[in-house]
């Protein structure tokens, strides 16, 4: 699905980078070749595309694709893509419908947008770029008055899992959902196994939610191809940090 009408995001955001939705194919191919590069050459995933160098799934054709580009190259260097409730149905469900039971937020799902695959290029991982992709985020929540944003936050397993289970205790204690918003991995991560005690720090972009006032919903579960252990977020736009909701708008 491409949307013709979000022209405001086209506009220049940020110094030497623009927003903009994809309008074509052709941009939608340059996010996902993005993704490749991030997800199978840098992080070893395993992608199961239909195409070399490119990463796609099936959710794809039903989602709004952001971009963040190089002004002076054109180059797509961040990415996010977004499910909103009435393409879910069509697609018949979430992405994360793969990855947890979300159940319990059935009575949401009409105003809940899913985001994922978020990804930035290597060079350009600062608070510009991610500032702008969660500006746009946040204009099209207003926009199109959603109130709720999800999706799945991924963590690095390649230590076997032990900063994962360190990161969700520590998350846990303070940012755990309310048990109505609960979900339920499909493959759990087997955190009695791990050693959830490591002082590790948040990835960026975890940490970013968490500011936002995200809540995390449940044990993590374990995405095997992506050798990742995936924290499902919630995020009720009422309760969104006023503060860094008026810093993203400000830059929209």
């Amino acid at each position: 699905m491409l949307r013709e009408d979000h022209h405001l995001l086209a506009e220049r955001k940020a110094p030497h980078l623009t927003l903009s939705f994809a309008q074509s194919q052709k941009e939608v191919r340059e996010a996902q070749r993005l993704r490749f590069q991030v997800f199978s050459k840098e992080m070893g995933a395993h992608l199961n595309s239909p195409e070399t160098g490119i990463d796609q799934d099936q959710f794809d054709p039903y989602c709004e694709h952001l971009l963040v580009r190089d002004a002076e190259t054109h180059a797509v260097v961040g990415t996010y893509r977004l499910l909103d409730p009435k393409m879910a149905r069509r697609t018949g469900g979430y992405y994360s419908d793969t990855e947890f039971n979300l159940g319990r937020l059935n009575h949401l799902q009409n105003s809940m947008v899913e985001v994922g695959r978020s990804c930035v290029h290597p060079a350009y991982r600062n608070g510009a770029t991610i500032g702008l992709l969660w500006s746009g985020l946040t204009q099209y929540m207003q926009q199109m008055n959603y109130a709720y944003l999800s999706g799945c936050a991924s963590i690095s397993m390649r230590d076997g899992g032990h900063a994962a289970a360190s990161i969700y205790r520590r998350l846990a204690q303070e940012h755990l959902s309310p048990r109505e918003w609960r979900v339920f991995p499909r493959y759990r991560l087997p955190l009695e196994t791990l050693n959830s005690t490591l002082n590790v720090p948040l990835p960026p972009l975890l940490k970013g939610y968490m500011r936002l006032g995200c809540f995390i919903c449940g044990e993590p579960a374990w995405d095997a191809d992506f050798n990742t252990a995936d924290l499902f977020l919630l995020l009720p736009l009422s309760l969104m940090n006023k503060r860094y909701a008026r810093h993203y708008l400000d830059q929209t």
